[in-house]
């Protein structure tokens, strides 16, 4: 493996945002972190994402910290089904397009990870809401893979605030074929939730890459 340090010397940190209390707490339950790591709890929707990625990569934060956006996902695809995983190649919204880093170092993890889980890749899609029935099929029609709500806020912020590797990874907690009413309540949820918390060995593997270009 390669070595992270940065200009000074030092391992820049790694940064993980997600949305909601359950998966903070899902992501903050592995155990031995090999680097400096921070979990941060953004809160709902693209505005508050950005408003706390800028937070932490600001004065007094991180700010040579590699970025993951991660956290629960709707799919979009017909056959996805909760627990499945989802690497962004790129994330969208009406702000534009972010390409991601590393997708393949990712995928790779991922799979050795969890060899009875589809990993998916393709573009995740944001939104201001909670996307359902026909507006789904919408988005699946222009290419998106899956959709949340703060993954493109996410990256877009923390390039804005200065070059770093960046990607995001999702968990499909509802799909097409198992919407669900309220995560964590069915079988779905805690599907996805298992899944979520023993994901970041392979944001850990992803960080320290020698393939990770800094953008």
């Amino acid at each position: 493996m390669g070595d992270p340090r940065g200009p000074g010397g030092t391992v820049p940190p790694l940064l993980v945002a997600c949305a909601l209390g359950i998966e903070q707490a899902a992501l903050r339950s592995a155990r031995g972190a090999p680097g400096p790591l921070r979990v941060l709890r953004t809160g709902m929707g693209p505005r508050a994402a950005e408003a706390a990625v800028a937070r932490a990569l600001g004065p007094g934060g991180a700010p040579e910290a590699a970025v993951v956006a991660s956290g629960f996902c709707a799919g979009l695809a017909p056959g996805m089904h909760p627990g499945d995983l989802v690497v962004a190649e790129e994330t969208r919204d009406a702000d534009g397009t972010t390409p991601c880093t590393g997708t393949g170092v990712l995928v790779a993890a991922l799979s050795r990870a969890f060899p009875g889980r589809t990993v998916h890749t393709g573009p995740l899609t944001g939104s201001d809401h909670v996307v359902r029935g026909p507006e789904r099929a919408a988005l699946r029609a222009g290419g998106a893979v899956a959709v949340d709500m703060e993954s493109a806020a996410t990256l877009r912020t923390a390039l804005c605030h200065g070059p770093r590797p960046v990607a995001a990874v999702r968990v499909v907690v509802d799909a097409p074929e198992h919407e669900l009413v309220r995560i964590g309540t069915v079988r779905g949820g805690i599907s996805a939730f298992l899944v979520l918390r023993a994901v970041l060995p392979a944001f850990h593997e992803w960080h320290r890459s020698s393939t990770l270009p800094r953008r």
